[in-house]
């Protein structure tokens, strides 16, 4: 047998596109460091700016202050000189206290005139009250209580508030069931995690019961403002309810109730408060008036306010998900190739189509959601709170992968600092943080820069279009993923929507498509 030669001579090719990458690397981050350096001077600049404008209001403040206290010097100068005027001013503070008693001997020698005082005071406090709770009564009431709801939307209301209550015993009987079988049988052949899901989902539906039966009867009683209130709760506890069904029962047909209930949430609160139509008919041209000024000057998306670097709206926040969505992705796979394993590329993405992370782009949002007010503050305030928000993000994503799918994308079990049974770990949530830092310090201006690319007159077109598209990508991402595990848990794939996934996303397409996760039907909390 010939010896074998040394790995650099058998692989010369490995080395070269590693120096290659290397370098490549090399020149990003020496890019990087210069847009940083970049940053930092324009950000002196800014901070230089704002201290001398400071600097200018104390000045001015303090000649200020200079002026009153000479004009209170020159009037105690004056006093002195005239002391005729202290005496005036004693005998009117004497006065008042002669008045004083005098009250003080009435009131004792007539206690009633206490008792009326009194009640003069208590009903100015009565009154006071009165009017600060007709202005809340307003706030939640005016202008659109005024308005009567059509007779259908009142009938809605007390349909939809009967049909709520008679669900509330059927659901109580199932916590009932639930607790019972508990009791007599312990957890029987269901893990924790599953009767822990199971009854989080009952609690939510006994909520979203009850809330409906609110929302009813604030329709029948015409209180549209209340009612548009309500709503969000409704948008809150539908979304919790969808999760936990999809981590109990996969992708079924229960799915559409939720479906149906969100969309007709949606119109009722769109007609119940006309303040955010009419609000955006009333602000729409003056909005495109100054977004297309925006455009032109490359400033569009900044809070003009100052509470905030960014303004916050679904525009921005979307646009932040995709570009984060790619960045993150490509610094993961990269990561991947230099340091976990060298050589080795693996497609690290989340979604069925697209360069997209989608961990990373809901992290972004986050970050940029909680932390958009610091983004002058202190670079270890951004770094703590980026890394509790990206370690808990990452736990709970985690877990639904796993109660949903039995899906594992990461584990962290064995790494120092290991949380939540290894759904995060202290290293990573460090790297959250770091992650944190140059994102709100470095790349949100970048990306800021990057969106105001899109012509003012083409973003609204684009959005839409590119949403529709990232919310199919999550859809059938979500459906694929529940194909596979049917199929890997045994389970017959006989409806038409299973069919098709079985035949364009199988076994092997999933499994390439996906290739860190792995999907282990005995840990999901369906089936069991």
């Amino acid at each position: 047998m010939s010896p074998s030669k040394p790995e650099s001579d058998e692989h010369p090719e490995h080395e070269e596109r590693l120096a290659k990458t290397i370098r490549a690397a090399e020149a990003k981050v020496a890019e990087g460091l210069e847009k940083a350096v970049a940053f930092e001077r324009a950000d002196m600049a800014e901070t230089e700016h704002e201290w001398s404008e400071q600097l200018h209001n104390d000045g001015a403040e303090l000649r200020a202050d200079v002026v009153r206290d000479k004009e209170r010097v020159r009037e105690a100068l004056d006093d002195v000189q005239h002391p005729e005027r202290i005496a005036e001013a004693a005998g009117e503070k004497l006065a008042q206290v002669a008045e004083d008693v005098r009250g003080v001997a009435r009131a004792v020698g007539h206690p009633s005139v206490i008792v009326a005082e009194a009640e003069h005071a208590a009903a100015a406090k009565k009154a006071a009250f009165d009017r600060t709770t007709a202005t809340i009564a307003a706030e939640f009431t005016s202008p659109a209580d005024a308005r009567k709801l059509p007779r259908v939307l009142k009938v809605f209301g007390v349909l939809l508030a009967l049909v709520s209550l008679a669900t509330l015993p059927g659901i109580g009987a199932a916590i009932y069931r639930s607790v019972t079988s508990v009791e007599a049988h312990g957890l029987g052949t269901e893990g924790v995690s599953t009767v822990v899901v199971n009854f989080l989902h009952l609690g939510v539906l006994s909520i979203l019961a009850l809330t409906a039966v609110i929302f009813g009867y604030r329709l029948f009683r015409n209180q549209r403002r209340w009612a548009a209130i309500i709503s969000y709760g409704l948008y809150v506890l539908l979304i919790a309810g969808v999760l936990c069904s999809i981590m109990l029962q996969g992708i079924t047909l229960d799915l559409v109730f939720y479906l149906v209930a969100f969309v007709v949430t949606i119109g009722l609160q769109s007609y119940l408060d006309p303040s955010l139509l009419e609000e955006r008919r009333r602000h729409r041209k003056a909005c495109e008036a100054e977004e297309h000024a925006e455009g032109e000057a490359g400033t569009l998306g900044r809070d003009l306010t100052g509470k905030g670097y960014i303004t916050l709206n679904f525009f921005n926040l979307f646009w932040i998900f995709v570009v984060a969505s790619v960045l993150g992705l490509i610094m993961e796979e990269v990561v991947h190739f230099l340091f976990v394993v060298p050589g080795q590329w693996q497609d690290r993405a989340g979604l069925l189509f697209g360069p997209f992370s989608p961990i990373y782009g809901c992290g972004a949002v986050l970050m940029t959601v909680f932390l958009n007010r610091f983004h002058k503050s202190n670079w270890l305030v951004i770094f703590v709170v980026a890394a509790v928000i990206g370690g808990g993000f990452e736990a709970l994503t985690s877990l639904f992968m796993q109660y949903a799918y039995g899906a594992v994308a990461w584990d962290y079990s064995n790494m120092p600092g290991s949380l939540f049974g290894g759904r995060t770990c202290l290293p990573f949530m460090a790297c959250w943080g770091l992650l944190g830092v140059v994102w709100i310090k470095l790349l949100l201006p970048f990306m800021l820069r990057l969106v105001n690319f899109i012509p003012w007159n083409w973003r609204y077109g684009l959005t839409v279009v590119a949403a529709v598209f990232m919310l199919t990508d999550a859809v059938m991402t979500l459906q694929a993923l529940d194909c596979w595990y049917e199929r890997l848990s045994g389970d017959k794939v006989d409806t038409p929507i299973q069919q098709f996934y079985d035949q364009h996303f199988d076994d092997t397409v999933m499994a390439d498509r996906f290739q860190s996760m792995t999907i282990h039907p005995a840990d999901a909390v369906r089936g069991k």
